[in-house]
């Protein structure tokens, strides 16, 4: 007789339950794959994380994400691991890759797995052009995300309104960095329309970076342009004294290579970036579809000096306020803070 009590009582609550249209709460695993640790990539990790955590408390769902956070230290042979542990061994619900090479990895795991776990990346500077999706409007797969595409003009426009009288700009980038390709064939287009000479220097690695901007300060270049490239980023604190010695302002296409140094950042606010990454990962959980959800950008307006490499470099950046939406001053450190 209990047990058939029992049972009644539960069939009351379901029914209950489908009547006032109250949904049983879900817990979401929560994969989140990194290209590799920076200033940059980890605080767009960090704001993701955050936002989840905040999500998690505000409604019914939990989404869980601890044991699912992996760091691939920018070798593909270790993402391939990772991937293939989130996808077919941790199972998780929605994976997040932040940058360009985990998502392509990601991407393969998925279909050779034969499963369809959706992908919500985080900072793809080039989502059509690296093969990511088929267009910002409609991604066409079971992937969407967050690009953190530069508007390369208006951060070379940065360097003439600092130093009207500039002739030689260098291109320090990585050729590995698909992130890199388009904004430095914007860079040099701008450049050759303007009559304005300049040098390229790339590298693979931190010692690699060191080479090169010793051989742009040795070519004599006045200013140095760096689009969203991670390898450069990673070497950001290794090669920033180096510049100011030689007189060289680094413009670069994140608030975080400032904080490492760099004369200034200019894009993206990356923190807002993996806010919004994790509120379209949660509408994708939700039921969105990626393939017809559109990829977000962002108003590229804000400009980050560190203000201890303007007064070693002797410039006077009050002009920027004719072009930023915000200039946002910083100090050298090894993140964001």
């Amino acid at each position: 007789m209990k047990k058939k009590l029992v049972v009644c009582v539960l069939a009351a609550a379901m029914a209950t339950m489908a009547v006032s249209g109250t949904a049983m709460a879900e817990e979401y695993k929560v994969g989140v794959l990194k290209l590799m640790d920076h200033a940059s990539l980890d605080q767009i990790e960090d704001a993701i994380l955050a936002e989840l955590d905040a999500l998690s408390e505000e409604g019914e769902d939990t989404y869980v994400y601890e044991g699912y956070v992996y760091s691939g230290n920018a070798d593909s042979s270790t993402m391939m691991q990772q991937a293939s542990q989130l996808i077919n061994d941790d199972e998780v619900d929605v994976v997040i890759p932040i940058a360009t090479m985990p998502v392509s990895i990601l991407m393969e795991e998925v279909e050779d797995s034969g499963k369809s776990t959706p992908i919500v990346f985080a900072a793809v500077s080039d989502p059509v052009g690296s093969g990511v999706v088929d267009s910002m409007e409609e991604p066409g797969a079971n992937v969407t995300g967050t690009s953190d595409a530069l508007n390369t003009e208006a951060i070379l426009d940065l360097m003439f309104i600092a130093n009207p009288d500039l002739d030689k700009v260098g291109l320090l980038y990585s050729l590995s960095e698909d992130s890199s390709t388009q904004p430095i064939a914007d860079a040099k287009a701008y450049l050759d329309e303007k009559g304005i000479e300049y040098v390229e220097a790339t590298g693979t690695s931190t010692s690699e970076i060191q080479q090169a901007v010793e051989s742009l300060a040795a070519d004599g270049v006045q200013a140095i342009f760096t689009p969203t490239d991670n390898t450069v980023m990673a070497a950001e604190l290794s090669i920033y004294e180096t510049l100011i010695e030689n007189g060289i302002a680094h413009y670069t296409g994140a608030d975080s290579f400032a904080a490492n140094g760099a004369f200034v950042g200019f894009g993206v606010d990356y923190e807002l970036l993996g806010k919004e990454t994790a509120d379209l990962a949660v509408e994708i959980l939700q039921g969105a579809d990626p393939a017809t959800t559109s990829v977000v950008t962002f108003d590229n307006g804000i400009v980050t000096v560190n203000t201890e490499t303007a007064e070693a470099l002797g410039i006077d950046y009050s002009g920027f306020e004719e072009v930023a939406t915000q200039i946002v001053e910083v100090v050298t450190s090894e993140s964001m803070e």
